[in-house]
């Protein structure tokens, strides 16, 4: 696993005070899609490092009992304005304990 650069990190931090996982992985998959013409320098914070495109793997218990778009919304609602400004695209996988064992 590569080391997260600030969008990545800010990630990180927000989903485990939000979520309190069990289990967190973020991904940058940037480097996959250097050639899209989002992920070139546009002058938002974060783009000019190539930091628009992750994929999360969220282990958390807070997921228990929430259908899947309910835990998408709550991986959403937590990255708030990084989704907004600086992640351009974010594949989520959302399980409770139970469910990644």
């Amino acid at each position: 696993m590569s080391e997260l650069g600030p969008v990545g990190q800010e990630m990180r931090q927000r989903l485990q005070e939000a979520l309190k996982p069990a289990h967190l992985e973020i991904i940058d998959d940037s480097h996959r899609h250097a050639r899209h013409k989002h992920a070139g320098a546009h002058g938002k914070a974060g783009r000019e490092r190539g930091e628009t495109h992750f994929r999360v793997v969220v282990v958390s218990e807070a997921f228990a009992g929430k259908p899947l778009v309910q835990r998408h919304r709550m991986v959403n609602e937590a990255l708030g304005d990084l989704l907004q400004e600086r992640v351009h695209a974010l594949v989520i996988t959302a399980r409770t304990p139970d469910e990644a064992a």
